[in-house]
């Protein structure tokens, strides 16, 4: 079985390089016609930024295949003698921390050129070195507390239950829940500053659209995401009680309020639609499949990689290989998301009108660098939003025109 996966893992390696070299010449080539949606400028920067982001990707393939070599052939034995515990939770904590940890160390490189030169070349990333520290200590002391919660948790229930894979999965999806109600609450205390927005009358807008849809939610806040990046976003976080409406500062500041309401209008279309539960039950789907495989591997596989089958084992493993089977599940999640995505830029676009929810598109697309076309392989396994064009062509739009003109009836049809 050992060979299965790893024939698996060198086929994902080599299907997210042959992917990245593919969109890296389809860019090139289409950063010389003439430019759509983005300013001429931005089309051309949007572009070397692309293939920047992929060129380094490849890179980062090839680290993770060696990192996946030096693991498998003595990384991990040699992590399992210097971590013999007697208690069985014990020794999955600390053993899969500090395998964690240690990947996170290998691959800091690439997050520090990521932030501190890519971003910041494009004007994306405001990170400060102090910043960066003060997130990274915090995000790791919530790790190592409640991380090493859940890793004792799955290990009690690997040992203590025959068919540990079906309660294992009922207590990651229930904490998957959780993590989803308190993250807006836990960003609020721990990273970000929320505050009510300064403007009213966008604020009593916004309570009324939810009104009209029947969303209720604990709040509209504007988040300082200005102070980490500077590209324009907006979500709904939370569940249940904790559900509110987060505008980052970077979004208030440059669209107008027809735009905003667009955009949010956009998002209550998944609401309306029940996308978060499909989306809910679809992650639900894979994680039982997840451990439905991880549940039942037999002990060579084990004794494949001088391990013994016991929890700590069976989570690294799962650790290691869960991303070969999310790749190849990934174009059917992409393809249902796509789907979704036009059902609610309809629904936006009713709310407010075409002409909003476009000229909202293509300032997001410009003020984010989005760079409008990709290789159709490309699309099929990353794009869980339709390729902006495609969306344009949706709404009626018509991408060759003249970006000034984006809002004149002229350009619709």
């Amino acid at each position: 079985m050992l060979e299965i996966f790893v024939i698996g893992y060198c086929l994902y390696f080599l299907f997210s390089v042959y992917t990245s070299f593919m969109q890296i010449g389809f860019v090139k080539n289409a950063k010389n016609l003439q430019a759509i949606i983005l300013d001429q400028d931005k089309y051309i920067e949007a572009a070397n930024y692309s293939i920047e982001k992929e060129k380094m990707a490849i890179l980062a393939s090839f680290y993770s295949f060696i990192l996946f070599i030096f693991w498998l052939s003595f990384g991990l034995s040699f992590l399992d003698s210097v971590t013999s515990f007697q208690q069985g939770w014990l020794k999955a904590i600390v053993f899969i921390d500090l395998f964690i940890i240690i990947n996170w160390i290998l691959g800091l490189p690439f997050e520090l050129h990521s932030t501190f030169k890519l971003d910041k070349k494009y004007g994306f990333s405001n990170m400060t070195p102090s910043l960066y520290i003060k997130d990274t200590i915090k995000t790791g002391v919530l790790f190592l507390i409640f991380g090493s919660l859940v890793i004792a948790a799955i290990s009690w229930i690997i040992s203590t239950f025959d068919a540990w894979w079906i309660w294992g999965f009922v207590f990651i999806f229930a904490v998957i829940i959780l993590i989803n109600m308190l993250y807006p609450v836990i960003r609020d205390k721990m990273f970000d500053k929320f505050e009510s927005l300064k403007d009213k009358e966008l604020e009593t807008k916004i309570e009324n659209l939810l009104d009209e849809v029947g969303f209720k939610s604990s709040g509209v806040f504007s988040v300082d995401a200005s102070k980490r990046d500077n590209r324009l976003n907006a979500y709904f976080g939370g569940l249940g009680s904790t559900k509110r409406v987060v505008l980052f500062d970077t979004l208030v500041e440059k669209l107008s309020h027809n735009e905003l309401l667009a955009v949010l209008g956009h998002e209550l279309g998944h609401f309306k639609n029940g996308d978060i539960l499909k989306n809910i039950g679809i992650m639900g789907v894979v994680m039982f499949i997840f451990f439905a495989i991880f549940g039942n591997l037999n002990d060579e596989m084990f004794l494949g990689l001088n391990l013994n089958n016991e929890p700590y084992a069976i989570i690294v493993l799962f650790l290691i290989f869960s991303p070969i089977l999310s790749f190849f599940l990934m174009p059917l999640i992409s393809l249902i998301s796509r789907h979704n995505e036009y059902a609610a830029d309809e629904f936006g676009s009713n709310m407010q009108s075409k002409e909003d929810l476009v000229s909202a598109l293509l300032k997001l697309a410009n003020e984010n660098k989005s760079f409008p076309l990709s290789h159709p392989i490309y699309i099929f396994f990353y794009y869980s939003h339709p390729p902006l064009v495609e969306r344009f062509k949706e709404l009626d739009y018509d991408v060759h025109a003249n970006l000034d003109d984006a809002l004149k009836d002229s350009v619709f049809k």
